[in-house]
This record gives structure tokens, C-alpha cells and sequence, in this order.
């Protein structure tokens, strides 16, 4: 039986601050602050789990749906209204599928849901978090095409380990 701990119940309220998400106008003052605080759950989580001793199988399972939950709201809710040329849409599926892959060859493999918590992917996540806040500041052709140079290397790197 699994208890639910801090660093859980943490990573569970990103969950519905992400589904939230769906019902906000983009880029809004609720967008922003339902993103925060999704956002920061994604990093106290694992911080509190590491300070707690409380890191479990369980909590890295759970954090990696939270994860792609909170990522398949944004790029819903983003992909529309940010007027990206066709290559960066065509490159962000094609990031998407590298990470799919990824994670149906590490079931296949394991048999159980994988995910790779490098440096790498460290510093990709925080690029896509904080790209929304930088929109209205640098044109977001320049902003993603560096999120994506990024994540295409922490994507490929991952199907290597």
C-alpha cells in the first residue's frame, strides 16, 4: 500500500492546477498563477522528497504523469495563440514523439514507466517554464528555438541511458 506523503500530495496538487489550466484565458493573471503554482510543485516535490527521505517508486511514477499533464495543458493552451512557423510546430511534435518513444521502449524494457532526471532535463524544464513569463518581453521565435535546440538534446540523450 502506498501512503500518500508531502512530496506526493505536492506532486497531486499539480494535477488539477494543470487541468485548471484548460479553463483560464492564456497568458492571463489566473493562467500565470495556476502555472506558478504548478510549476513550483514540480520543484519542491522532488526537493521535499530528497530533504524527507521520502522518495518512493510511486512519487517518481507520479511525478512523471503530473509532468506530462501539466505539459499537454500548456502546449494546448499555448500552441494556438503563440503564431509559430509550421518547422517549430513540425519540431515540437517530433520532440513529443522522441519523448513517447521514450517512454513506451523503457516500459517495454522495465516494464514499468521510466523517466531520466539528468541535469539536462533539469535545465529543460526550467527553459519551458519560464518561457510564458518571457513572452511578452523576446519574440517567441528566439525563445523557442533555444527551448527546442535544448530539448531535442536532453530527448535524445534520454532514449541513450
Amino acid at each position: 500500500m502506498t501512503v500518500i506523503n508531502l512530496a506526493n500530495g505536492i506532486t497531486l496538487f499539480r494535477i488539477p492546477c494543470s487541468l485548471a489550466l484548460l479553463f483560464c484565458t492564456p497568458l492571463s493573471l489566473p493562467f500565470y498563477v495556476l502555472y506558478a503554482a504548478a510549476g513550483f510543485s514540480d520543484i519542491f516535490d522532488g526537493w521535499i522528497a530528497r530533504k524527507t527521505d521520502t522518495v518512493t517508486k510511486f512519487g517518481a511514477k507520479l511525478d512523471t504523469f503530473a509532468d506530462i499533464v501539466f505539459a499537454a495543458v500548456v502546449l494546448i493552451k499555448l500552441l494556438p495563440i503563440l503564431e509559430l512557423p509550421v518547422w517549430m510546430i513540425i519540431w515540437v511534435g517530433v520532440i513529443a514523439l522522441i519523448k513517447l518513444v521514450n517512454i513506451v521502449s523503457g516500459f517495454v524494457r522495465y516494464h514499468t514507466l521510466t523517466s531520466v532526471h539528468s541535469v539536462i532535463n533539469k535545465v529543460t524544464g526550467v527553459l519551458v517554464f519560464i518561457l510564458p513569463f518571457t513572452i511578452q518581453i523576446i519574440n517567441i521565435k528566439y525563445t523557442a528555438g533555444l527551448v527546442c535546440v535544448v530539448t531535442t538534446v536532453a530527448a535524445i540523450m534520454e532514449r541513450s541511458e
